[in-house]
């Protein structure tokens, strides 16, 4: 006879979003985008893929910003990041006010973190590791966006039932939420505001499934996928309650399979620490598991 146990064994589930890879976000200037990202924030640029003036990859631990320049998207709501080297945060941030005068870029220092403002208005939360996030080190731990009233428990219902994942109703900064499992120590939180939402302007995230063609058909069936990319990826944007259909929010996701190629590919992240005069041999990369 099988003993009783003390632990919760549901709350090590993950579910079938095994990863929230990438936050998609157009910027108008790579050369501002990188002052901001790469400068201030201390994040690398991928030195492998998207190397031209087109577009940039920012490589954040695990998780990358894509940074195509065409145009100025601002999502709606807020990203984490946790910042490995966070103590030297605050010193890189002001030495990139110059470069950044007569744009949107702003920085508080907060009890627990420090709030970002990127030159075209996106919202950064900067951690330092540890605390709420476990183990990571350095990565996006989770993207809040800011939803309508009354609309979360529906989004609740629509990631448990059509995407697998573990999702689940409570209060997120005194306000319901839905809390959906986006992979190991990852979330995507949707936070009900009486603010003003501006229209939705096309930016994305992307995430790997397990069950790639599951969510594929209830996505199908009710007319919701908006571009069947190829073998290894799918998308669709809205959000909608699977009991009666009724549109709950706007945010396009690229789907991908766990055969894409790019699947846990291994990123290059720098240790923005290191300086000329003070170079350390053996300590230009940070290690993330």
């Amino acid at each position: 006879m099988a003993r009783p146990h003390p632990y919760d064994r549901a709350s090590e589930d993950v579910g079938n979003i095994v990863a929230l890879e990438h936050v998609n976000l157009l910027v108008p200037d790579q050369l501002v985008a990188t002052s901001f990202y790469v400068s201030a924030l201390g994040l690398t640029r991928d030195p492998y893929m998207m190397t031209g003036t087109d577009v940039m990859w920012i490589n954040v631990g695990r998780n990358q910003f894509h940074l195509p320049t065409r145009g100025t998207q601002v999502l709606r709501g807020h990203i984490a990041i946790v910042v490995r080297h966070f103590d030297r945060l605050a010193d890189r941030l002001k030495a990139a006010r110059p470069l950044l005068q007569g744009t949107r870029f702003a920085w508080r220092r907060r009890d627990d973190r420090i709030d970002a403002t990127c030159p075209w208005g996106n919202r950064y939360r900067c951690y330092p590791p540890g605390g709420r996030f476990a183990d990571m080190e350095l990565g996006i731990p989770y993207v809040c966006f800011d939803v309508p009233r009354g609309t979360a428990d529906g989004i609740v219902r629509f990631y448990d039932r059509i995407l697998g994942a573990p999702s689940r109703l409570e209060r997120f900064e005194n306000a319901p939420a839905a809390i959906v499992s986006a992979g190991p120590g990852q979330e995507l939180i949707f936070r009900e505001t009486r603010d003003a939402r501006a229209d939705y302007d096309g930016h994305h995230i992307q995430i790997y499934v397990a069950d790639f063609a599951g969510p594929h058909a209830q996505l199908l069936e009710r007319g919701l996928v908006t571009e069947e990319s190829d073998a290894h990826q799918y998308r669709f944007e809205a959000i909608v309650d699977p009991d009666d259909g009724t549109p709950l929010f706007e945010v396009e996701h690229e789907v991908r399979s766990l055969r894409h190629p790019l699947y846990d590919r291994p990123l290059v992240n720098r240790n923005p620490d290191q300086m000329v005069m003070s170079y350390t041999r053996g300590d230009d990369a940070i290690q993330v598991g």
